[in-house]
């Protein structure tokens, strides 16, 4: 369970953040939610598929680390084992929430106080003695603000995709070295042959939103399953 309150630093004061990331940390997780802003970095080091929300329907696209529930291939001994750590992931325990509604509604930062990373005797501190906040917990401020204008962004992305019935059904049928084998399914990819088709206004629209490149680094990027697959195969050596 989580729960989350606004930031304070009359209420939050003594608390630290454990950095790194391990299971304990609440870093064994399947997939991460992105964002197409995020694309560039996340294709370096990831697949990019879809989903859907359980409780909304909605889509989202996520960042694959592994082929079951709780499980991050990219969690090693000393850490994470990537050039990029998904910002949904770096941002933790912290979320923005809103206050007010409609037009009024300013985002504000919330802390998770039933994180695992949440502690009083060790990591980072969230406030100096002065009560000001600490480099660490500006970095993440502008790490909230870049997630949350990206997510933003991501909406009208996935809402031009299901517009130009740009999303197919997949299912991964993976067989490993050990001989054992796993669907993966209730994910979605670019269909490419209905994108291949698309003619030169759309195209353009596309690419005017900042939505074409995102799409073309989704695509390129399911050649990182052949790396996930590998990390899976050497948990048997």
């Amino acid at each position: 369970m989580s729960q989350y309150e606004v930031l304070s630093k009359d209420k939050h004061r003594q608390l630290r953040i454990k950095t790194g990331y391990s299971p304990a940390l609440g870093d064994a997780v399947m997939y991460a939610m992105t964002y197409p802003m995020e694309f560039r970095d996340i294709q370096s080091c990831y697949p990019i598929l879809f989903t859907k929300d359980q409780n909304t329907g909605g889509f989202f696209a996520a960042a694959l680390m592994g082929f079951e529930a709780d499980q991050n291939l990219f969690l090693q001994h000393n850490g994470w084992d990537a050039a990029y750590v998904p910002a949904v992931v770096q941002r933790q325990p912290f979320l923005i929430a809103t206050r007010g509604e409609g037009d009024d509604e300013a985002p504000v930062v919330s802390l998770d106080l039933d994180h695992p990373r949440v502690s009083r005797d060790e990591g980072e501190a969230l406030f100096d003695n002065e009560g000001g906040p600490t480099e660490f917990l500006n970095q993440k401020i502008a790490l909230l603000d870049k997630l949350h204008r990206g997510l933003q962004h991501g909406k009208g992305f996935i809402d031009t995709l299901l517009q130009h019935e740009l999303l197919e059904q997949i299912t991964l049928d993976i067989a490993f070295n050990d001989g054992s084998k796993k669907s993966v399914e209730r994910f979605y990819t670019i269909a490419e042959e209905r994108l291949y088709q698309l003619k030169g206004d759309v195209l353009e629209s596309l690419n005017q939103a900042g939505y074409l490149q995102p799409v073309f680094m989704a695509v390129a990027s399911l050649s990182r399953l052949r790396d996930i697959i590998e990390r899976r195969n050497r948990l048997q050596v």
